[in-house]
């Protein structure tokens, strides 16, 4: 046995040592680590030691057993290896199935050069070595060269094995190239009986190129040449027919021409086409090299893996290679720094050397602080860029530029619609080909980019250039070119706005001092613009650059005018743009926001084709997914469009609303084909079946009556009532066979129905909450189901056993979708994210964090691998579960006012709003003095302290937020809650403030710290209203769970619980007097409770939901804020309805009372229609309408171009007119 049991990797090498007497073993190791490369196996880029050592161990006749037992290694465990890499490689390389070890041998030595022999034993081919005559004449030193294995070995077997005559190695400057010829020429040299190398860099006539080539092949002997060139490569085709001799010519594109299409010559340069067309045509038996930036025109037809030329384009080198470099230049890099600048400068041999010595010389070797540079272009990089740039005719400048402001892949139909004026495609792909043959593209699967180096010297000279353009008015660039596209994907939008916009701002601040100065100039550019175009429209983009530029500058453009121009990629979905003029505008890619409210649902049409979208604001909106469209409105349900469902032949769509319906669409035409009317409640599910089902003419539809209805499609009849859930119907799923149904309660269970008979097969009771959201997979073995635990879980359908739960979700999770082929599914949940989980292994894989509020919805694409979500944010966002990306947002805009309070003294009123702001209203002139926006989500309750100086706010944001109200600024942020924030109310001393949310508790905070001091824990669900007694001893909540509890300030413990309510609890108000306190509920009932004795004393009933109650000061009058759009006033002693007061035209969310000096008491109510209304409680008259302006009020479209009806419609909604 060996000494040592575990030899070391020196150790390794010291092995069988003696198979260098005999074989070449650097070629051996060469070519097989290239026949490495072909199995796949990069992990490590060249044999490794083990492998050498066990390949020499081969070859000098030991078997794989004494191999082992030289190597200290396991036999067996040896030749499973073995068998799994080295006899792969071998056969590979050969070509051959190896039958064992000898033969592996066998075949080595009919593939290798035997070093005692002149002759190559290859049976393919013969070569005859000779003792050249050299001359290198300028060529560079050959010993810095670093890697390049793969393609000398390539490049070789071209010439020696295949014999060719004309080989172009292609790359860009920095490459290699020079040092690859140098390199591979000395290789084989050997097999040449003459090697000449020049380089033309100074471009040398080709008659003397030709002279000095000739006269050294000849060794002299042809002093006397032909006068033509035609005459001098006829002689120099014989010389090479006649010995065998290796030319190699390097950077040959100083014979092209700059500014053309690549390839072409420059005058006086022709001949050289000529040479190489007379190399490539006329046998011979030598080989002429070139190297060169761009391909030279006229070798395509002589190129081909069976002909005798050949081109190797040249790649940067990997990162095993390239850290030789930093070695070399003596920069310690870590392996991540190391692939930061490999990738960075796309493994370039000369950037990387200019680069580690910049490293050392102006940063004393710290890599990082180098990487922490803004900037990694400067120097003798930016002159070896700019040798390229100049190069470039218009056309490839064109793509080029365009590239650099795209940022992303880009198609060549991007690239044909982004150019103006318009060319012919032809010349986009020759410039797409020419720029590739310049090696200055990289192409991906959906498109081309640039190289980051490349891309970031060309950007930073375009933004000096823009610029400069801006600040003298004479604008070429700016028009031309997009710098931020709107119809782009999100993730490049972002990219475009801190790489492009911002650096343009700031570097015209500089030069215009303020911001003021800036927008006035840029006003007058458009001014002037306008002038130009008297007679008639100017194409292009500076236009809606002006506008980006403006919107990122955060500019009131209020009255603003742009009128007659192409506004082209204005990003102005979250802009308000009041009375601004676009009159005979074209509006072709601009994007303004839609009317989308919180988005409850969305579909894709199983075509792939369309996506369904219904929100909050009645609409069930049809997009065309190709270009982002809205392409129908769809009108029906009175309210909110909870569900939605597409027919398998993608025709027709069934929806579910609150207004108890579920209605049948025709997506052709927009129309409602049919009404199902049945349900006594909200219609929170609808499901269609497979089309291959034989139920496939029935359709179900689950409500908040706890009841599930299975509906016959042609005659519109209700064929059963499925009624065994106890609880509130929020998800249905029919199975891919259709025979079974899925559904999901807040009884906390999942039923599986027979759909033809309706019985119920089997209840899933894993879930410890309310289950919302319930889904098959594609198969039809799995359901999956989310809910209000947190957890998503895998069912096993056949025996109704709780596979797996996943945790990881810390808020109830709305919705769970499987993909198309069943492997991942995902989840959306209200602590703001959406989860990918590979099925297979069970595991979390992506989190997509979507910066906005619950994801209410998802949908994957039936046809890509497209995940659609909804969320309360009035946004739709469609994500790319492959690289985690959103690529498209639509943005929404409303402003319901969800709270109204009075500052004490009356004169001011604050509403909070959806659109996430805070209003302050001056009561007596109706006038807005102050918007105050720095929440994130909406705002859902605001209270006044007793001093009226501070304003708390809650927010579906999280956060409770204290402002002051002389400088309408934030003062603090209140952060304890994990989930919504629904209501915030003071106590009557002003020194701490209560808040209740999502997590079933409310929270007392410390005003002058910002701290929580309490937590009170009770009940069972959300806490919807919170509210302090008038002598500051009680704090009342009223829950999800129908309660209304009483709790003791001082201690935080309930000291009674109001039982009576059959569904959640959604305003309170307490009597002046404090003996009474007054609760509404969604179950449409006023309770009026004794407070000492916690029993009621009255019930008002109303006919729909009622989501808020306020007493006026005398305790006489209670008024309640109703879903049937009305406010009403109440007499509290006999429950008499005194007044409808009407006016509103959707539903009421908040009212409130207050004693106002000129007006007398009034009546103050908020409403889904976005507006506040002031009312006369005596004579039920509407004395004020308070109303913020839309976010495109007074914005005149008259006569504009590029929008569709849909799109004018929508902006006309959302305020715009039309003369």
């Amino acid at each position: 046995m060996p000494s040592n049991p575990n030899p070391s990797r020196e150790e390794f090498s010291e092995k069988f040592q003696q198979a260098c007497d005999r074989w070449n073993l650097e070629r051996l190791y060469q070519d097989l680590t290239v026949a490495k490369h072909r199995q796949g196996l990069r992990k490590h880029k060249l044999l490794t030691p083990i492998e050498k050592a066990c390949l020499r161990g081969l070859l000098c006749g030991f078997s794989p057993t004494e191999i082992a037992r030289e190597l200290s290694r396991e036999p067996t465990g040896l030749r499973v290896d073995l068998s799994r890499g080295l006899y792969r490689y071998i056969e590979t390389l050969v070509n051959t199935p190896l039958k064992d070890w000898r033969h592996a041998v066998s075949l080595l030595t009919e593939y290798t050069i035997d070093l005692n022999q002149f002759q190559v034993t290859n049976a393919k081919y013969s070569v005859t070595k000779f003792s050249p005559r050299q001359d290198w004449s300028t060529a560079p030193s050959a010993s810095a060269f670093y890697g390049r294995i793969e393609e000398l070995i390539q490049l070789e077997k071209w010439i020696v094995q295949e014999r060719c005559q004309l080989l172009n190695i292609l790359g860009m400057g920095g490459i290699g190239k020079t040092s690859l010829s140098v390199n591979l020429g000395g290789k084989i040299v050997d097999g040449f009986a003459y090697l000449i190398w020049r380089s033309l860099r100074n471009a040398p006539s080709i008659e003397e190129i030709l002279t000095e080539i000739i006269e050294f092949i000849s060794d002299g002997r042809i002093t006397s040449l032909p006068a033509s060139i035609d005459g001098k490569i006829g002689k120099l085709i014989e010389q090479l027919q006649e010995s065998r001799c290796l030319i190699i010519l390097d950077n040959w594109e100083t014979l092209l021409i700059s500014g053309n299409r690549g390839g072409n010559y420059r005058e006086g340069y022709a001949g050289y086409g000529q040479l190489l067309r007379c190399v490539a045509e006329i046998s011979h038996q030598s080989c002429l090299i070139i190297t060169s930036r761009e391909k030279p025109r006229g070798l395509a037809a002589y190129q081909g893996k069976s002909l005798l030329v050949r081109s190797l384009q040249l790649d940067g080198l990997d990162r095993l290679e390239g850290q030789y470099i930093f070695q070399s230049k003596g920069i310690s890099v870590n392996p991540t720094q190391q692939d930061k600048l490999i990738n960075y400068y796309r493994g370039n041999p000369l950037a990387l050397k200019i680069v580690a010595t910049d490293i050392e010389d102006l940063f004393g070797g710290d890599v990082e602080n180098f990487l922490l540079q803004k900037s990694s272009v400067f120097g003798e990089i930016a002159a070896l860029i700019e040798q390229h740039l100049q190069r470039l005719e218009e056309v490839e400048k064109q793509v080029v530029y365009w590239l650099c402001f795209n940022r992303g892949l880009t198609t060549i139909a991007e690239l044909q619609a982004d150019i103006v004026p318009p060319i012919q495609p032809r010349q986009i792909l020759e410039a797409i080909a020419s720029l590739q043959e310049r090696s200055l593209l990289e192409k991906g699967s959906q498109g081309f980019t640039l190289q980051p180096v490349i891309m970031e010297y060309v950007t930073n000279n375009l933004l000096d250039q823009i610029c400069q353009e801006v600040i003298t008015s004479k604008i070429d660039i700016f028009n031309s070119y997009a710098l931020l596209k709107a119809q782009h994907q999100d993730y490049l939008k972002d990219i475009q706005s801190k790489f492009i916009i911002q650096p343009i701002i700031e570097r015209l601040l500089a030069n215009f001092i303020s911001c003021d100065r800036l927008q006035s100039y840029l006003q007058q550019l458009i001014k002037n613009w306008q002038r130009l175009s008297s007679t008639g429209i100017i194409p292009g983009y500076a236009a809606g650059n002006v506008l980006n530029l403006l919107v990122q500058l955060k500019t009131d453009l209020t009255n603003w005018d742009f009128s007659n121009l192409t506004v082209w990629q204005a990003d102005l979905q979250s802009t308000n743009l009041h009375q601004l003029n676009f009159t005979n505008s074209d509006l072709t890619k601009s994007v303004f926001a839609e009317t989308l409210n919180g988005i409850w649902s969305v579909a894709f049409s199983p075509n792939g084709e369309f996506l369904a979208t219904g929100d909050l604001d009645s609409k069930l909106c049809l997009w065309q997914v190709q270009d982002g469209r809205q392409i129908l409105s769809l009108k029906g349900h009175s309210n909110w469009v909870l569900s939605i469902a597409f027919s398998p032949d993608s025709q027709t769509m069934i929806s579910g609303g609150s207004d108890n319906q579920v209605k049948v669409w025709d997506v052709k035409t927009g129309k409602c084909l049919k009404t199902l009317s049945g349900h006594k409640h909200w219609v929170f599910a609808v499901a269609y079946p497979p089309s291959a089902s034989p139920t496939n003419q029935i359709i179900a539809s689950g409500s908040i009556d706890s009841s599930i209805r299975l509906w016959h499609l042609a005659t519109g009849e209700c064929i059963k009532i499925l009624t065994e859930h106890t609880s509130w119907i929020r998800s249905l799923a029919f199975s891919p066979d259709g025979r079974i149904l899925a559904s999901a309660s807040e009884d906390h269970t999942i039923k599986l129905w027979d759909v033809q008979t309706g019985d119920c097969l089997k209840t899933l009771t894993n879930h410890t909450s309310a289950v919302w959201s319930v889904g098959f997979s594609p198969c039809g073995q799995l359901l999956a189901s989310g809910g209000a635990d947190q957890t998503v879980k895998l069912w096993n359908l056949e025996t109704g056993q709780c596979l797996i739960s996943w945790e990881g979700h810390t808020n109830h999770i709305r919705s769970v979708v499987f993909s198309l082929d069943g492997q991942v599914l995902a989840s959306g949940s209200e602590d703001r994210t959406i989860r990918i989980w590979d099925i297979g292994s069970g595991r979390n894989i992506k989190t997509f964090q979507t910066d906005v509020g619950a994801v209410w919805s998802l949908a994957f694409n039936p046809q890509t691998q497209i995940l659609a979500s909804g969320s309360i944010e009035q946004k739709v966002k469609l994500w790319d579960i492959t690289t985690g990306r959103c690529v498209k947002t639509w943005q929404g805009y409303t402003s319901w006012v969800q709270a109204i309070a009075f500052s004490p003294s009356g004169n001011i009123l604050a509403s909070g709003s959806v659109d996430n702001t805070i209003k302050l209203w001056n009561v007596e002139s109706g006038v807005a003095i102050a918007s105050l926006e720095e929440h994130q989500s909406w705002v859902t309750g605001v209270a006044f302290n007793p001093e009226g100086n501070l304003l708390a706010s809650s927010s579906v944001d999280h956060t409770v937020k204290l402002w002051d109200l002389k400088t309408h600024k934030c003062l603090k942020t209140l952060k304890g809650h994990t989930s919504w924030v629904l209501s915030v109310a003071f106590h009557p001393q002003g020194q701490i403030l209560a808040s209740g949310g999502m997590e079933k508790q409310l929270l007392i905070w410390d005003v002058t710290t910002g701290t929580c001091i309490k937590v009170l824990d009770g009940h069972e669900n959300r806490v919807w209203v919170t509210l302090f007694s008038p002598d500051g001893q009680i704090l009342a909540s009223g829950g999800e769970d129908s309660t209304v509890k009483l709790w003791n300030v001082t201690t935080g413990v309930c000291q009674k619980t109001l039982v009576g309510h059959t569904m959640r609890v959604r305003g309170l108000a307490f009597s002046f007097d404090g003996q009474i306190i007054a609760s509404c509920s969604v179950d449409r009932t006023v309770k009026i409770w004794d407070l000492s004795s916690g029993k009621i004393k009255q019930t008002f009933s109303e006919t729909d939901e009622i989501h808020s109650v306020a007493f006026n000061q005398d305790g006489n009058l209670l008024a309640t804020a109703s879903m049937d759009c009305t406010v009403k006033l109440w007499d509290v002693k006999t429950g008499k309805c005194l007044k409808i007061l009407l006016g509103h035209e959707r539903w009421v969310f908040a009212v409130a009372f207050h004693s106002v000096a000129e007006l007398g008491e009034i009546l103050a109510s908020g409403s889904q229609d976005e507006t506040v209304k002031l009312w006369d409680i005596d004579t039920g008259e509407c004395l004020k309408t308070l109303r913020n302006p839309k976010l495109y009020e007074n914005m005149n479209i008259t006569g504009v171009t590029g929008l569709t009806a849909a799109q004018k419609e929508t902006l006309q909604t959302l305020g715009a007119i039309e003369n």
